[in-house]
């Protein structure tokens, strides 16, 4: 699919136009839009892109139950640890929207990818956290449990999902910024639902919307 017809999907599937599908019963979209600008503020942090709200939020869900399963997708955003630094993360906080729909988030999920070529690659080991709480929402302070993850210099990646039903909760966006920080934002849908980006695609070419994604790490840094 080519950048323009992208651009005219999302333009289609966007909380603004809405989201019908052919027999009238609504389907899951991977784009939502919100006046909304509310960023998580307080506390030191190691690395912060939580700015420049640019009003699109990108759908990074666990759809819990029912056929909507096949539309499970997921973002995620890159970060660079100094050199010279290791870093423990304890917590991660999220700007996001609620749309098709005023949620509550059931729980959420935090993952960290090595990255090769500039995209996520492996897991971490240590670095998967399933099942948090971190409040109603639409915006996350999403607290990691033990000693957070530990990470020595280089690049990495974050992703957040939210776990929650379409029936009747709707969709979690995870709001996008205008400002781009290393590499561009990363998007994809497994299972294949939105017939776009089974792996690993920037938001530009998935979704038709470039920038990257906001969140804010925090935590301690030490020298290494």
């Amino acid at each position: 699919m080519n950048k323009t017809l992208l651009l005219a999907a999302a333009s289609v599937i966007a909380l603004s136009a809405g989201c019908a599908h052919a027999a009238g019963r609504p389907v899951p979209s991977f784009v939502g839009r919100s006046n909304a600008f509310r960023i998580l503020k307080g506390g030191k942090y190691l690395y912060n892109q939580n700015s420049h709200d640019n009003g699109v939020a990108v759908n990074s869900q666990n759809f819990t139950g029912g056929s909507s399963t096949t539309y499970n997708d997921q973002g995620a955003d890159d970060f660079v640890v100094p050199s010279g630094k290791t870093w423990t993360v304890t917590e991660v906080d999220i700007t996001g929207q609620y749309y098709n729909g005023s949620g509550p988030s059931t729980s959420e999920s935090v993952m960290f990818y090595k990255d090769k070529n500039d995209m996520p690659a492996r897991p971490l080991a240590k670095g998967t956290f399933e099942n948090l709480d971190g409040g109603s929402g639409p915006d996350f302070a999403l607290k990691l449990p033990g000693k957070g993850v530990q990470l020595k210099p280089g690049t990495y990646w974050v992703s957040v999902i939210s776990n929650m039903g379409f029936y009747p909760s709707g969709l979690w966006g995870w709001e996008m910024n205008n400002k781009q920080h290393g590499n561009e934002a990363m998007w994809r849908n497994p299972p294949g639902g939105f017939g776009v980006c089974p792996t690993w695609g920037t938001l530009e070419n998935c979704i038709g919307y470039s920038g990257d994604l906001m969140f804010t790490l925090r935590g301690t840094s030490t020298d290494k």
